[in-house]
């Protein structure tokens, strides 16, 4: 019975980290399994059966075909829209928040608009607007309609920076003499940096891993969703698996820096 009790009380004060771990536990597994299957060597590309461990798949990734140059192409289009999305929605944030404008409200209901539709719908109406102005389909298009739901993600999340800022900072910049760039420079862009960099680089993931509204506007473009989405037709080849494990190991890398320098500078 006492040992009943015990595990009882501990169940009841340890319940949410438990849950909590399993939720991630859950949310993790299919990564665990992409690394696994990262060092598989299958007997035919058309089994996802694990056969026999190599290396082959790290020493050689660009052994699939065209794919290393869809993952160049999908690369080359997030850093353009992860670009010119940041500093338009960064602009547009700042204006946002910091001025008052007839017509404000419609346009915070108009911001979060391509968050909510549903990218079969956004990619269907962005591709009636570049057949009808008679854009040919192509890199360019990616682009620009990557730019039109990344926009939304960056404005939003650097409006919820900026709103947290405490304005006094800046006053008291001022009235130590600092013109309006200086306390800009040395002032607001430290604070706001954090939310610049968290919005660029759900940016970059959005257009990185973007399917649907890519599919309807790319013409002959082929990005890495793409490739990988008609690979599996034919059977999706392991390096893929290769692809998808760096790209977490890397945005886990980037996690866990930036958490670490936090911590460092909050104990200073």
């Amino acid at each position: 019975m006492d040992i009943l009790y015990r595990t009882r009380r501990w169940v009841g004060r340890n319940l949410v980290v438990v849950v909590a771990l399993g939720v991630l536990a859950y949310m993790l597994l299919p990564n665990a399994v992409v690394a696994l299957l990262s060092f598989n060597k299958p007997a035919s590309r058309l089994s996802y059966d694990f056969q026999e461990f190599t290396l082959d798949n790290w020493l050689h990734p660009c052994a699939a075909g065209d794919m290393c140059a869809a993952l160049g192409t999908s690369f080359r289009i997030g850093f353009v829209v992860t670009l010119v999305a940041t500093l338009l929605g960064t602009l547009m944030s700042f204006a946002m928040v910091r001025h008052r404008y007839r017509g404000q409200a419609a346009t915070n209901v108009l911001i979060y608009l391509p968050m909510a539709t549903p990218e079969v719908v956004m990619g269907s109406s962005l591709l009636t607007l570049f057949v009808a102005a008679g854009l040919p389909l192509g890199t360019v298009t990616v682009v620009i309609a990557h730019i039109m739901f990344c926009l939304s993600f960056v404005v939003v999340t650097v409006k919820a920076r900026l709103a947290g800022l405490d304005p006094r900072l800046e006053q008291a910049a001022m009235d130590l003499y600092a013109n309006e760039w200086e306390t800009f420079r040395r002032v607001t862009l430290p604070l706001v940096a954090p939310g610049i960099a968290a919005a660029a680089m759900l940016s970059f993931a959005l257009s990185f891993d973007d399917f649907v509204i890519t599919n309807f506007n790319s013409g002959t473009t082929v990005t890495f969703p793409m490739y990988v989405w008609g690979s599996a037709q034919r059977g999706v080849p392991m390096q893929v698996n290769v692809i998808g494990t760096a790209m977490f190991a890397v945005a886990l890398l980037v996690l866990t820096v930036g958490e670490a320098r936090r911590r460092r500078a909050g104990r200073r």
